[in-house]
C-alpha cells in the first residue's frame, strides 16, 4: 500500500494568496525538488500516512468546521500527488494545492496556486493563482506573466534573519496594479 510523507497536518488560517484569512486544514507534505533558501518546511521530519490515515486526519479537523478549505502544500506535493488517487473526494471543502508549478498537478484539485520559484518556467497550465515571492532580479519574470488571466500576488521574502523586503515590494504592486500585495498574515497575527 502506498504510503505518503507529511510533515505536518493542522487547523488555521490561510496566512497568503487570493484565500488569505480563510480557515483551512493544511496538509503539509514532506520532501521538494528545489531548495529554496527561505522555505520554512522541516524536509527532514516526515510521518508516513496511508490514504485511509490521512484522509480520516483531514476529515477530523474539518468536523464541524464547514467552509473551511483544504490546502496541499509542502514541500512540494506535486511530488507525491496522483490523478489516480485522488483525496479527500466528497468533502464539503474546496481542495487547494501550493506548488511550485514544476510537476504535473492532479486534476481533482479544485484551485491551483502556482508559487514559481526562482524564475523558472513552470508547467502547470492555467492555475487559478500565481504567487511570487517577490525578489527584484526577477521582475522581468513577473512582468512577463502580468496578462496571465488569473489571481496574481507579490509576497515580500520573508529572510531568515527576521527581515522582509516588504517596501521592494509595495512599491512593485503599486507601480503594477494587476499584482496584490500578499503579507504572510499569519505570521502577522502570531499562528501557524
Amino acid at each position: 500500500m502506498r504510503k505518503y510523507r507529511v510533515n505536518e497536518i493542522f487547523y488555521s488560517i490561510q496566512g497568503e494568496g487570493a484565500f488569505a484569512g480563510t480557515p483551512a486544514v493544511f496538509v503539509r507534505f514532506s520532501g521538494c525538488n528545489l531548495a529554496c533558501p527561505w522555505c520554512d518546511t522541516d524536509h527532514s521530519h516526515a510521518v508516513e500516512m496511508t490514504h485511509d490515515e490521512l484522509e480520516d486526519a483531514v476529515r477530523a479537523l474539518l468536523k464541524g468546521r464547514e467552509g473551511a478549505i483544504v490546502v496541499l502544500t509542502g514541500g512540494e506535493p506535486a511530488l507525491q500527488l496522483r490523478d489516480d488517487e485522488p483525496l479527500f473526494q466528497g468533502l464539503p471543502s474546496r481542495i487547494c494545492i501550493e506548488t511550485n508549478g514544476t510537476l504535473p498537478v492532479p486534476t481533482w484539485v479544485d484551485w491551483v496556486t502556482v508559487s514559481p520559484k526562482n524564475g523558472l518556467s513552470t508547467i502547470v497550465p492555467a492555475p487559478d493563482e500565481l504567487k511570487f515571492v517577490f525578489e527584484p532580479e526577477h521582475i522581468p519574470y513577473y512582468l512577463s506573466m502580468e496578462e496571465e488571466r488569473c489571481e496574481k500576488s507579490i509576497q515580500p521574502l520573508a529572510r531568515k534573519d527576521g527581515t522582509t523586503n516588504l517596501a521592494e515590494a509595495l512599491d512593485f504592486v503599486l507601480a503594477h496594479p494587476r499584482f496584490k500585495l500578499s503579507v504572510q498574515l499569519h505570521k502577522i497575527i502570531g499562528v501557524r
